[in-house]
This record gives C-alpha cells, structure tokens and sequence, in this order.
C-alpha cells in the first residue's frame, strides 16, 4: 500500500481546520487563522479545482473579521465590566509577558501564560489606581471573563461558517 502525496496534504489540511475549529475557543490559539491554512493547504493539494482563490479570499476575510471582533469585543466587553484603558493595556502587556514566560511549555504554557499574564496584568492596574486588592481583583476577572465569552462566542460561529464554506467548496 502506497500513500498518496495528495492524501497527505489534505489529511495535515484536516487537521489544522480541526485545530482552527478548537482554536477558535481557546485563548491565544488563532482558529480562524488556521482554518484559512488548512482550507489553502488542501486547495494547493488538489490543484485550485474544487476551492479557488475566490472561496480562499472570502474564508481570508472571515479570519480577519474574527481577529478583528475578538480585539474589539475584548477591548468594549473590558470597558463594559468597567475596567479602564489602563487595564486593558496592562492586560495585553501582561497576556504577552505571560505567554513569554510560559512559552517553554509546549502549546498549553502559552495559552495559560497568556490568560495569567492578561488577568495580572490588568489587577495590577486596578490596583493601583483603586487601591482595594478585592475590588481590583473582581474588575479584572470580570472584565476578562466577559471579554472572552463574547469574543468567543463570536469567533466560534465565524470559524464554524468558515468550515462550512470549506466544506461545500471541497467536497459538495
């Protein structure tokens, strides 16, 4: 038994669109992203005949839009929860010095260190401006909290509309 060059391709396209689609629920991952490598990883493979640059333009945007709603809903779901602009930056600052730090840890050490990072990040802010570890402590969960299921949700039904175009384009 031989194993087909094409088959490989479309099987390591399989899997990052699976991972994409996971991606799409946990912090740091970049689904949507993934799901758009995946879907161009199998278009290459089968030559551009069943998914065309059109569909890949159109799954290209979905991503983009993603990633854009995720740092916006972040941003307005943290203000919302009432944090201050200094909180979300000391969030992202934190989310990346965490992800950093913990990046030596395969796959999850990022992912983990990220939302320490983000939540520490923005308590620190919080404190210093309030003064109150309790009432700071409560900002920064909740605005991150809020922040990431919104943004969740969102990501997860453009990335489950992103597989479904793949889908019907590649195998439909």
């Amino acid at each position: 038994m031989t194993i087909d060059g094409q088959a490989v391709w479309a099987t390591l396209a399989m899997i990052l669109v699976f991972i994409g689609l996971a991606g799409s629920v946990i912090p740091v991952l970049p689904g949507p992203f993934l799901i758009w490598l995946g879907a161009f990883i199998w278009a290459w493979a089968d030559g551009f005949t069943r998914l065309g640059w059109g569909t890949l333009t159109v799954l290209g945007v979905l991503a983009l839009v993603a990633w854009g709603s995720d740092l916006f809903l972040s941003t307005v779901m943290s203000r919302r929860a009432g944090a201050s602009w200094k909180s979300i930056v000391g969030a992202i600052v934190g989310g990346l010095l965490g992800a950093l730090a913990l990046g030596w840890v395969p796959l999850l050490g990022s992912i983990l260190g990220a939302i320490l990072g983000a939540i520490a990040g923005m308590w620190l802010i919080e404190y210093r401006d309030k003064g109150n570890d309790s009432q700071a402590a409560t900002s920064a969960v909740q605005a991150y909290i809020s922040s990431m299921v919104v943004a969740a949700i969102l990501e997860m039904t453009i990335a489950l509309a992103m597989v479904a175009i793949f889908i019907y384009n590649a195998y439909l």
